[in-house]
């Protein structure tokens, strides 16, 4: 009784709850299909999300389609399949297909729709806090309402310049901007405590005058609704808020990196009894939202998508040879002619 009225007070229908699992279970499919691929050799690089799936369905669910802009950053498979990219094209970007939004240019993940407000990611840490921050003060300049811009990054980003710069800009010029920190509590290989004393980035945000926010990132409700308040709020020229939300990142950096070089088997086992798509498909089974065996069913058809999916993806072609110097330069495609 305890666990329904609980989820009743979220004023969450079931429809919604269930998509939140959905496209938990979908991030997680992708990822470790991702993984799988890279093994095999048929992509040169994976980047996983294990841990991230509550932070970024909530997330991607208070985004509002056809009017917010997304400045998302690379470990973001979730949010972005959350906010309306297309599955084929996350595979598209792991093949690097000519049908990639990058026509098979970019690292993994780096992918853009322009139609759909996501904007193209960058490698550089940070730089798309900047970038956000600028299309947020442009919507406010061109007096365009109830549109915001969602940024999102991690605890590392948070120790750049950039982001200082960012925050303090959208801070001075209250910008309509939702600042979403995925603090997983390692930068790589650098462990939280070795980038700030303050592990609490949320507090940050009084020092540029902000609002600052802590949620737990393994709750998708919780991030969801922090979401939603804080795109109101921007969005009525209230300015940004800050969002910290605490998750963990259960696997490598990526499948070059190897974790067991800077943290234990236990600290990470520990940390998987929070793991947040277990822990929300108990609590939708304990509200009465969704059987085990219906959850269940949901997995194997997520799975069977992804994998159909990827067979699909891997059959379409590579760039051409002779497109190599196309968006490259100005002018002829062919730097040495003439």
């Amino acid at each position: 009784m305890a666990a329904k009225a609980r989820l009743r007070s979220e004023a969450l229908p079931n429809d919604q709850l269930i998509t939140l699992l959905r496209n938990m279970l979908l991030q997680r499919a992708v990822d470790t299909r991702g993984f799988q691929l890279n093994r095999q050799g048929k992509v040169a690089i994976a980047m996983g999300s294990e841990g991230h799936e509550a932070v970024q369905a909530g997330a991607g669910m208070a985004f509002v389609r056809g009017r917010d802009l997304l400045y998302s950053y690379y470990r973001n498979t979730g949010i972005l399949l959350a906010c309306g990219f297309e599955l084929a094209g996350i595979f598209r970007s792991q093949f690097a297909r000519a049908t990639d939004t990058t026509a098979g240019r970019s690292i993994i993940n780096h992918v853009t729709d322009r139609a759909k407000g996501i904007a193209s990611i960058s490698s550089i840490i940070a730089s798309q806090c900047t970038h956000a921050v600028g299309a947020a003060y442009a919507l406010r300049y061109r007096g365009e309402k109830d549109r915001a811009v969602l940024c999102t990054f991690g605890d590392g980003a948070t120790s750049e310049g950039e982001w200082h710069e960012a925050i303090n800009f959208a801070a001075i010029h209250t910008v309509p901007v939702v600042l979403l920190c995925e603090n997983n509590q390692w930068a790589i290989s650098t462990p939280l405590d070795r980038q700030m004393r303050n592990p609490n980035v949320a507090e940050r945000a009084a020092s540029y005058g902000l609002q600052g926010v802590c949620v737990d990132g393994f709750d998708p409700v919780a991030v969801y609704q922090a979401v939603r308040r804080a795109r109101a709020k921007a969005v009525s020229g209230g300015g940004p808020t800050l969002i910290e939300a605490k998750c963990y990142r259960f696997l490598s950096h990526t499948t070059d990196d190897d974790e067991r070089t800077y943290r234990t088997r236990e600290e990470v086992a520990k940390q998987r009894e929070n793991d947040p798509v277990p822990r929300f498909e108990r609590r939708l089974v304990e509200g009465g939202v969704l059987s085990a065996e219906r959850i269940e069913a949901m997995r194997k058809q997520v799975t069977q998508l992804v994998n159909e999916t990827t067979d699909a993806v891997e059959r379409e072609p590579f760039p051409s040879p002779e497109s190599l110097y196309t968006n490259v330069y100005a002018g002829p495609t062919d730097p040495w002619a003439g």
